[in-house]
Parts: structure tokens; sequence; C-alpha cells
């Protein structure tokens, strides 16, 4: 096979990473994709970090079957938590969104950062980390949103009361006085119109845009020369038929996915 043409893997804890998915395929058609969402442990924001590992080693051992040519991290928390333990296991590039998304919020002039992201991501503090390395005049406040996942993928035991996390949380923040809030879980743009109640929409920064820039510019060398439309595949760890139900915010998934157990 021309390692051109081999397939790009995603991997999210569900139906958030899509974001980041559907902005690839907007801007790279022709690349050949799949998608894998791992249902069973939803949401990841809660996991040790030892957990968080051992999914990222078992999704990332089933694409090495699939023989990718790169695998992006489309999930704020495996980034944060499992990214630097596995990220020379394998033969294959692995993007990662906050470490690659970093460098460019960085550099974007302002001085008071705001994070949203979940537990695990936020006691890290990875985004922190990543940003000071290439400024660090920059202020940054991270607050996790425990509920948030849960909310956009209609599993919250309580919408009421994940809403006023919502209210609560951008309260919080703003005393911060933030020039700009990072979305830091690709779940929390889909929240936007929620948040933009309590802040101006402008303040809100959606990392999955700088993402796929990034990686069409670090990928140039290896994007697939075929002008036709790439195929894409999905993928679950569980309940396919709620991946298809909660995706349609995020992507039109056309197929079922189908069912990988590790």
């Amino acid at each position: 096979m021309d390692k051109k043409t081999q397939p790009i893997g995603f991997f999210d804890s569900g139906v958030g990473g899509l974001s980041v998915f559907a902005r690839f395929r907007e801007i790279l058609p022709n690349e050949n994709v799949l998608y894998f969402g791992d249902l069973l442990h939803l949401p990841y924001g809660n996991k040790s970090k030892n957990e968080l590992v051992l999914f990222a080693r078992n999704i990332l051992n089933f694409y090495k079957s699939k023989d990718v040519k790169s695998v992006i991290i489309a999930c704020n928390t495996s980034s944060a938590q499992a990214y630097e333990t596995i990220k020379d296991e394998y033969d294959f590039k692995i993007y990662p969104i906050i470490q690659s998304c970093a460098k460019v919020i960085a550099e974007s002039g302002v001085s008071r950062i705001g994070v949203f992201a979940t537990e695990a991501t936020v006691n890290s503090k990875k985004y922190t980390q990543e940003i000071l390395k290439y400024n660090n005049n920059i202020q940054v406040r991270e607050i996790a949103c425990k509920d948030w996942v849960s909310l956009v993928e209609n599993t919250a035991a309580d919408i009421k009361k994940a809403k006023l996390s919502v209210k609560n949380k951008v309260t919080e923040m703003m005393e911060f006085k933030p020039d700009k809030i990072i979305l830091g879980c690709t779940h929390f743009p889909y929240l936007i119109d929620e948040l933009e109640q309590y802040a101006s929409k402008d303040i809100y920064i959606d990392p999955a845009k700088i993402f796929v820039e990034f990686i069409k510019k670090d990928m140039k060398e290896k994007l697939n020369p075929d002008k036709n439309l790439g195929y894409e595949k999905f993928y679950v760890s569980s309940s396919p038929e709620n991946f298809v139900k909660n995706s349609r915010i995020f992507y039109n998934v056309k197929s079922k996915p189908e069912i990988v157990k590790f």
C-alpha cells in the first residue's frame, strides 16, 4: 500500500471528537479516515491516568492493525494524561490536540487565558504547562467542568443542574477577566448557545480549527495525492446506536459503527 493513501485514525471518548473529524474532512476531504469512539468508558474526565493510558494503548494497537499512517488524539483528556507516556511506542506519528494547539494560542497576543476542561485535563495542568513553554508571561486559569460532557452526550442525570453548572463556571471564570477562553474538551463547543448567554461568543476558542490547520501543515509531504473523496469508517467500543444518534450535532455519520472489543 502507498503510504500516502494509508488511513488516518481519530479517537475520542465519544462523539465530541467528531468536531475535529468534521473540520478535518472539510479541509482534507481526500484523506482516508477512521474514527473510534470509546463509549464503553465515557466520560474520560473522571478516569485515572493509568486507565487513560490503557484505553489509549488499546485504541492505538487497534489502529496499528489497520496500518494507519498517523493517529489524531481528538480528545483533550487523553492528550493531557496519556500522550506523553505512549508517544514513542508506535512507528506512526501521533497528534495530541493540546500540545499541537498550545504554541498557536500562546502566540496569539493575549495575556490572560481561561480554560474550561474535564477534571482529568485540569488536574494535569497540561494547558498551562504547554502554553507557558512558548510564553511565560501569559496568565492561565483552568476550571474543571464535571457535568458538561454528559450534558452534550445527553446522559446527564439532571439536565437543569448541568445547565446551571455552565452558568456558574462561566461566572467564576469571568472573575479572572480572561481575554480568551479555550473550550478544552471537544464536546464543549457544542454548548456555545448556552455559553454565550453569560459571555460573548467571541471570547471562546475552539481548538479544533487550530488543530486541523496544524496537522495539514505538518503532514504536507504525507497527504493523499488522490483527488477522489476519501473513505471514512467508524468504530465504537459500545452503543453504536447511541453514537449515531448523538453524533448528529457534530457530523453526519452515514453508516452504523462497528463494535470493537479489547
